[in-house]
């Protein structure tokens, strides 16, 4: 089972580095208001979210234990990401504010999973 959740952990960090790379690749066109959600963007997202929620149930199946309050936050807040990306992903330019709000909260969610204990 270990082998298992390494590789799904894996599969998540990717999720995250597709989200928050497509956000840093289009910084200084966000400057410039001509941002946009990209598909690697939505993919990562949902990729966090299949791992994630698979992540969650290979470590009650194994018996490990699972902060679920952090577990519920971090959901809450990729459910927002999500929802932005996929509501604004075929619009040709996004608001400053709002995508700085998807690169923010991808920042606060990998500060959440690695700082909460």
């Amino acid at each position: 089972m270990d082998v298992l959740i390494n590789v799904f952990v894996g599969l998540h960090i990717i999720g995250i580095a597709s989200l928050l790379g497509g956000f840093l690749t289009q910084t200084k066109a966000m400057s410039a208001g001509t941002a946009r959600f990209t598909p690697a963007m939505l993919h990562g997202a949902l990729t966090m979210l299949v791992t994630g929620v698979l992540l969650v149930g290979f470590n009650q199946i194994d018996g490990t234990p699972v902060n679920n309050v952090k577990v519920g936050v971090k959901l809450a807040i990729l459910f927002v990401i999500l929802c932005l990306v996929y509501v604004k992903r075929d619009e040709e330019r996004v608001e400053k504010g709002l995508f700085a709000a998807v690169g923010g909260l991808t920042v606060i969610n990998i500060f959440i999973a690695v700082l909460w204990h």
